[in-house]
């Protein structure tokens, strides 16, 4: 058991260390852009968000993990539990429509789609982004209030005469978390996923047709649509890793637990190199930041 809760220190320690700095560079980059310019581009507007909920979601687990192992009967403590439980599912299913949004944004802006459902997307994307995040966010803090009631704890008592409790175990109310699955993360999932098909399969076309009608003249440059590509598939991968691991967690096997473990709470700091590599601005902005502040440094 001392090899799980040494894990558990040291993958949120490290979490720490890597999610709350870098994500910290990407809101206060997207603020500097905001001072610069007075407005932020839908996609940063949603990597600003990100960068919030990120910076959130791992202090959150982190103060988790903290409790399971230095204070393990307030784990098990109704109010404590279900205020946790609240909060980092919010923050997740947040996340994930967050991925949509970004995957809906990428789509629209990329492809050249006629049908009325995503030239409404692209509407309301490019002009009430704010508004639908924020009622986003209502709808996804809503949608895990369940989440205090659904998953409570059980004794394991080693005999009949013992008064002493050998184990203790989460169980789940399924009933309670089949809608909110299918809201918070199975219907994200899958319109994400159906923006980056239809994403990849645009730019095959748009690639088979400038390489069949190619008179001499120069092409388009695409990497900016690989980059958008490349952005919401890796943000899927980790989608799928993060859903993996929390199933995980519930598991007897020590070893998958700790892989799981660790896998979900050094998320917030992939997602922010992902962004970090889909946005150039962002790049900008913390490498002049450093370069300056380094050459403040060697001037003292």
């Amino acid at each position: 058991m001392m090899s799980l809760e040494l894990s558990i220190l040291i993958s949120s320690a490290l979490g720490l260390v890597l999610a709350i700095p870098s994500n910290t560079c990407i809101v206060m980059g997207n603020l500097d852009i905001i001072r610069k310019k007075g407005k932020l581009s839908p996609s940063d507007v949603i990597f600003l968000g990100k960068g919030i909920v990120n910076i959130l979601l791992q202090c959150v687990m982190s103060i988790q993990a903290m409790l399971y192992v230095f204070c393990e009967t307030y784990m098990y403590a109704t109010d404590v539990r279900g205020f946790i439980n609240v909060s980092v599912f919010f923050l997740i299913y947040y996340n994930f429509w967050l991925t949509f949004w970004l995957s809906a944004h990428y789509c629209t802006s990329i492809t050249n789609l006629s049908y009325g459902f995503f030239i409404w997307i692209k509407r309301i994307v490019s002009n009430f982004l704010s508004h639908l995040l924020f009622l986003t966010a209502l709808g996804m803090f809503i949608v895990s209030v369940p989440w205090f009631w659904t998953v409570h704890a059980e004794s394991m008592k080693s005999s009949e005469n013992s008064t002493e409790d050998s184990c203790k175990r989460f169980r789940i109310r399924i009933p309670y978390v089949v809608p909110m699955a299918f809201l918070g993360v199975i219907l994200p999932f899958c319109l994400s996923l159906l923006c980056l098909v239809l994403t990849f399969s645009f730019l095959l076309r748009h690639v088979w047709r400038v390489k069949n009608t190619d008179s001499g003249s120069t092409r388009p440059n695409l990497q900016a649509h690989v980059t958008a590509l490349r952005t919401i598939l890796f943000l899927l991968l980790i989608f799928i890793f993060f859903c993996m691991s929390q199933i995980g967690l519930f598991l007897h096997s020590l070893s998958l637990v700790i892989v799981c473990w660790n896998l979900q709470i050094l998320s917030p700091s992939v997602e922010a190199a992902v962004i970090f590599q889909a946005s150039n601005k962002l790049r900008r902005i913390i490498l002049r930041r450093f370069w300056t502040r380094s050459r403040r440094n060697t001037e003292t």
